[in-house]
């Protein structure tokens, strides 16, 4: 397996302590969406929201696929979502004082 160096560590870590980066990944989580649709629910700039998935997708955290003129968003749950379930778990079992 190809070691990483520690900043892409940084990168992908960076992604998930990001605010709107993480609710983009909360919406993605449950549905595809278009910019617009992040956008409306997050009630954010659409340059913001671009900016965010840009380097979301760098890192395979979400995909995108074309349809019509618009780009569709969704979470790349094959790698992402086991991710999310051990930060779960670690957090349950070991961050007791955070609500």
């Amino acid at each position: 397996m190809k070691r990483c160096s520690s900043n892409t560590y940084h990168y992908f870590f960076k992604n998930l302590a990001n605010p709107l980066k993480i609710n983009i990944i909360s919406i993605l989580k449950n549905q595809e969406c278009s910019v617009n649709d992040l956008v409306k629910d997050l009630k954010e700039e659409q340059s913001k929201v671009s900016h965010a998935l840009i380097s979301l997708k760098a890192c395979s955290i979400v995909n995108a696929k074309k349809i019509g003129k618009n780009k569709i968003y969704s979470l790349n749950k094959k790698i992402i979502t086991p991710i999310l379930n051990i930060i779960d778990k670690h957090k349950c079992r070991y961050c007791k004082k955070l609500k």
